[in-house]
């Protein structure tokens, strides 16, 4: 169940649901933007609209796709940061989010995140021209930093995705665990690098047409 906790009252999944079909509907390609902080479950939700809605109405479009490769972390010495801001290529994403508006007539090849691997892998999912809806999710999608505010003017909807804080931290260090790390250095990454980056990502609530809760 997801409450919304915005202006509308109580919005649970059939609303949300209907919602993002509605955007689906309308005569031009839409995006629905997903935002929240890490362990909010954005890509949970996202899969859930684009699953309900069919492949050929909705496609989800992860904005994990432009980590930087755990190679130029390294170099550029922000690997212990992994996940903040200027951990992702922002300009790239940017770049595709515009080319999703007005794909013309070909297909659109987007980066997955691979949690396996921890890496991005490029030309991952496809986007026909012919879906009417992309769903994109991540963190930074509300962030008013100068390299990513022009990604709420490429949204036609954004809603923002605010946990139990306790769950989304149990989340988190369970993420963390299946990918392997052991549970004391998984509790410990979620407090030095996830911790902060979710106090930014919070910043960007009020930009959000409409807030979301998860149970």
């Amino acid at each position: 169940m997801w409450p919304g906790l915005g202006q509308d009252g109580r919005v649970h999944t059939s609303d949300l649901i209907a919602r993002a079909a509605a955007l689906a509907d309308e005569d031009a390609r839409r995006i629905l933007g997903i935002a929240g902080p890490p362990g909010a479950g954005k890509s949970t939700l996202a899969a859930l609209i684009a699953d309900a809605l069919g492949p050929e109405r909705a496609v989800v479009v992860p904005m994990d796709g432009f980590h930087l490769a755990q190679a130029e972390l390294d170099r550029l010495g922000r690997a212990e940061r992994k996940g903040a801001p200027d951990t992702f290529d922002s300009a790239g994403y940017l770049c595709l989010l515009r080319r999703l508006r007005d794909p013309g007539e070909r297909t659109v090849y987007a980066p997955a995140f691979d949690r396996s691997l921890e890496e991005p892998i490029a030309g991952s999912i496809p986007v026909d021209p012919g879906v009417p809806l992309v769903i994109t999710e991540g963190s930074y999608l509300l962030h008013d930093a100068p390299e990513w505010a022009p990604v709420g003017s490429l949204l036609d909807q954004a809603w923002y995705v605010a946990p139990d804080e306790s769950l989304r931290v149990r989340r988190l260090v369970d993420r963390h665990v299946r990918h392997g790390k052991d549970p004391e250095s998984a509790r410990a990454w979620v407090a030095r690098s996830d911790a902060p980056n979710a106090l930014l990502v919070a910043r960007g609530r009020h930009r959000a047409d409409l807030v979301v809760g998860s149970g």
